[in-house]
């Protein structure tokens, strides 16, 4: 029998003889023919290639189509010189209506059946491996002299009937200061699965427990070490399972067919990929191109700039606005908060900066078809109610938005407003957003600009915010542009220093992240816009949907219509001016936001931004 050295540079047509001939003593072709592709393989009946191939293409994630074979043809030229698909692989799994029956070494007992029967090619990650130890990145299955970890995941594939299963990942442990590396060495091997559909906590796969995975081998992680997976190939045994025909075959799980192809055909996938952590508990990344994550950066920059000299620019952080619409962008649904009723000597109270900042983030998440709520204050529900309806009329939403108010009525109301029976592995919402919403200072007052407690008009949202700290998974963003604002508690001390008044007037309640502007609408604006540019990136998009089913981009249309304009924006402005709801600086009822005329200051940002 022949061991495991040196078969890293044995050339792969030797490699396929010694495998052919049963002289292994190994468990898996990891490490096996550096640089040259390596193959899943799904052999099934005829009658069935034509679906299989249709759910290939639908998950070609996990499933890239290398080559399919005619029917009975167990060679492969285009592969791999002189190979039988009966002997190549170190082993095969059998299945029979659905279930595993055994594993061999060879097919040759199954000829006469695989005359009707088609085989199917498909990418595998050990491809990758050496480009990614290139990157002077480890391979830690390797190093460790063990077969890569597999997992089934929560994740369903695209089905394509008879063919119906949930993904099968690899795991790689990368350590953390390598992600982007190792997102970038892998990206553009887009027939070795590509770039990896998730970093960070299994659970968020639907993964119990990464010391027992269902293929291959425990992987030991180092400190420091993140888990990535990347799609497989052995989804192909899971679609296989699901037809439950009554014969078919497949690889053994990392006992891969090696062919003669060299890994340097790469493929972009729309520019040079960027990692960013969006939550720590639990840990979760996200990916986006560096052109997008450009674009977003723009975006911060232009609404950053500070017309009422208020001294904003000390408050700013560099890519907040990328990190929560990145967090907002993974969200299933979303909880709004806003409202600041500065003028307590009017009614309604309310100021015009707010509302429209928004319902401009409503109207993209209902877009982007993500669940969308809002919680104001118990008096001013009759208000939103009329806003919101109005809003829709207008075309700036496509449907109502659910309209919540929060009191506290015991110590856990707020974990029992934002989870199943308070549950908080059971929360409602993935992400709350308080934009322009009055927010609690360190004195338990809330106070408006000019240091005037207007306590008595704001219901306790930001507990809300607190008890999202405690539950996994819930992030936050606060939009605001003067330090007083629900989510400002982050760049509190920055407030203090910096704004006039700051030292009473700070909110004291941070947000996971915080985007400052000019004026707070614009910050609604500015995610709006940059949540669209996170969806149309094929980078992202790709990340968002584990590398299976297709782009969405067919929705590009709707998702623009939903973004903020001059018209609309000028139509919701004149419908607050005429509920009495006044500019935040001037409490004029006049077609101006903080202050600021709608013409040619605040229309001219919408324009900037779109």
């Amino acid at each position: 029998m022949l061991l495991t050295g040196g078969l890293k540079s044995v050339l792969p047509h030797v490699l396929r003889r010694i495998i052919r001939l049963n002289r292994l003593n190994i468990s898996n072709t990891s490490g096996m023919a550096e640089g040259y592709k390596q193959a899943n393989i799904v052999i099934l009946h005829k009658s069935l290639a034509d679906d299989f191939e249709k759910f290939c293409r639908a998950n070609d994630g996990p499933l890239p189509l290398l080559y399919r074979s005619q029917p009975g043809d167990w060679k492969c030229p285009s592969l791999g010189s002189d190979s039988d698909i009966r002997t190549d692989c170190l082993q095969y799994r059998v299945y029979e209506h659905g279930a595993c029956t055994g594993s061999l070494k060879s097919l040759k007992e199954y000829s006469e059946q695989l005359k009707d029967m088609v085989t199917f090619y498909l990418g595998c990650s050990f491809s990758f491996e050496k480009a990614v130890q290139s990157a002077g990145i480890p391979v830690r299955n390797v190093e460790q002299k063990c077969n890569v970890s597999m997992y089934k995941t929560a994740v369903p594939c695209y089905s394509v009937s008879p063919f119906c299963c949930n993904l099968v990942v690899t795991m790689r442990p990368i350590p953390e200061s390598k992600l982007e590396a190792a997102v970038l060495a892998t990206s553009e091997l887009k027939e070795a699965h590509g770039a990896p559909i998730h970093m960070g906590d299994p659970g968020l796969l639907g993964i119990q427990d990464l010391s027992k995975p269902d293929y291959g081998d425990p992987v030991h992680l180092h400190p420091g070490d993140i888990p990535v997976f990347w799609a497989c190939g052995v989804t192909g045994a899971e679609a296989v399972i699901s037809c439950r025909a009554p014969l078919a075959f497949t690889h053994s799980p990392g006992c891969m067919f090696i062919t003669d192809l060299k890994n340097n055909n790469v493929r972009s996938l729309g520019g040079v990929p960027q990692v960013h952590c969006i939550s720590q508990d639990p840990l979760h990344f996200s990916v986006v191109s560096a052109e997008a994550a450009q674009k977003i950066r723009t975006l911060e920059t232009l609404i950053g700039i500070d017309p009422g000299d208020r001294g904003i620019i000390h408050l700013q952080r560099q890519d907040e606005l990328l990190k929560a619409c990145l967090a907002i962008s993974h969200a299933r649904s979303v909880l709004i908060t806003t409202g600041f009723p500065t003028h307590f000597t009017y009614e309604p109270p309310e100021e015009n900066d707010g509302p429209p900042g928004a319902l401009a983030i409503a109207a993209i998440l209902q877009a982007l078809e993500k669940e969308v709520a809002i919680v104001t204050d118990q008096r001013a529900m009759d208000l939103n109610k009329k806003i919101i309806e109005e809003a829709v009329q207008l075309g700036i939403l496509k449907k109502p938005i659910p309209l919540l108010s929060y009191q506290k009525e015991s110590a856990d109301s707020a974990l029992r407003f934002l989870c199943d029976s308070g549950n908080s592995g059971r929360p409602r919402y993935d992400h709350l957003i308080a934009i322009e919403r009055a927010g609690m200072a360190a004195d338990g007052n809330y106070y408006n600009a000019r240091k005037v407690n207007i306590k008595h008009l704001v219901d306790p949202i930001d507990e809300l915010f607190l008890a999202a700290q405690t539950i996994p998974g819930v992030t936050t963003t606060g939009v605001g542009d003067g330090g007083n604002e629900l989510g400002m508690g982050k760049v509190k001390d920055a407030v203090k220093k910096h704004i006039k008044n700051g030292d009473v007037i700070a909110c004291d309640v941070e947000a996971d992240f915080t985007v400052v502007a000019g004026v707070s609408n614009w910050g609604g604006y500015a995610i709006a816009c940059a949540l669209y540019v996170l969806r149309t990136c094929e980078i992202h998009d790709r990340y968002l949907r584990k590398a299976v089913g297709f782009p969405q981009l067919s929705k590009k249309m709707v998702w623009l219509s939903a973004l903020p304009s001059v018209s609309k924006e000028e139509k919701l402005l004149k419908t607050l001016v005429r509920h009495g709801v006044r500019s935040g600086k001037t409490a004029s009822l006049e077609m101006e936001v903080d202050g600021l005329p709608f013409y040619n200051t605040h229309s001219l940002m919408i324009e900037k931004l779109l």
